[in-house]
C-alpha cells in the first residue's frame, strides 16, 4: 500500500507540475503531511538537500522522500512516479514530430529559430558574464574573459578536447587571470 502511495502521489505530482520544482513543493508537501510520511523538520532537510543535490529539485525530493518513507525500492517507485509523466509527453511529442519533420515549413521553422536560440544563448552568456560590474564594459577583465571564451571554443571544436577539460582550464585561466 505505501508503495502505492509513493507512486500514485508523485504521478499526480509530475502530471500537474508546471512552473518549476519550487512551484512543485506546496504539492509534495501536501502528499507528505496527507499520508504522515515525515515530519515538517525531516520535510525541511530533504528538501534542503535535494536542493543541493545536482538535478531537479522536485525529482531530487522525490527520491529522497521515497527512501526515507521506504528504502530503496521506495525511492525507485516515488522517481518512477514523478519522471513517468514527463517521459509520456516528451515521447507522444517525439512521434508528433516524427510524423511532421519532413514537412517544409516544419524545416523552414526549425531553420528560422535557430539564429533566435543562438542570439538568445549570446545574449545569456553576456549578461551572465558583464552583468552586476561596476566598471566599463571596455576594461581588461573584459578582454581576459573574451581571450578565455575563445581559446575554450577553439579548445573545443578544433582540437577536440573534452569540455570537462575545458571548463578545469578555463577555471584555472580564470584564477590565475583574476
Amino acid at each position: 500500500m505505501l508503495f502505492w502511495q509513493l507512486f500514485i502521489s508523485f504521478l499526480k505530482i509530475g502530471f500537474l507540475s508546471f512552473g518549476g520544482g519550487y512551484a512543485i513543493l506546496p504539492m509534495i508537501q501536501f502528499e507528505v503531511e496527507k499520508y504522515h510520511w515525515l515530519s515538517t523538520e525531516e520535510f525541511q532537510r530533504i528538501v534542503s538537500l535535494a536542493g543541493m543535490s545536482p538535478g531537479p529539485i522536485a525529482t531530487n525530493s522525490a527520491t529522497l522522500i521515497g527512501y526515507n518513507t521506504a528504502g530503496l525500492p521506495g525511492a525507485i517507485v516515488a522517481t518512477t512516479g514523478m519522471v513517468l509523466p514527463s517521459l509520456i509527453v516528451v515521447i507522444l511529442i517525439a512521434a508528433f514530430f516524427f510524423k511532421i519533420h519532413s514537412y517544409p515549413w516544419v524545416k523552414s521553422s526549425f531553420y528560422g529559430l535557430r539564429p533566435i536560440i543562438t542570439g538568445l544563448i549570446v545574449y545569456a552568456a553576456i549578461h551572465f558574464g558583464f552583468s552586476g560590474s561596476s566598471e566599463a564594459i571596455f576594461h581588461w577583465t573584459t578582454f581576459a574573459t573574451l581571450l578565455i571564451g575563445v581559446l575554450a571554443f577553439v579548445a573545443i571544436t578544433k582540437y577536440k578536447i573534452h569540455p570537462l577539460t575545458v571548463i578545469a582550464g578555463s577555471a584555472v585561466m580564470g584564477i590565475v587571470i583574476f
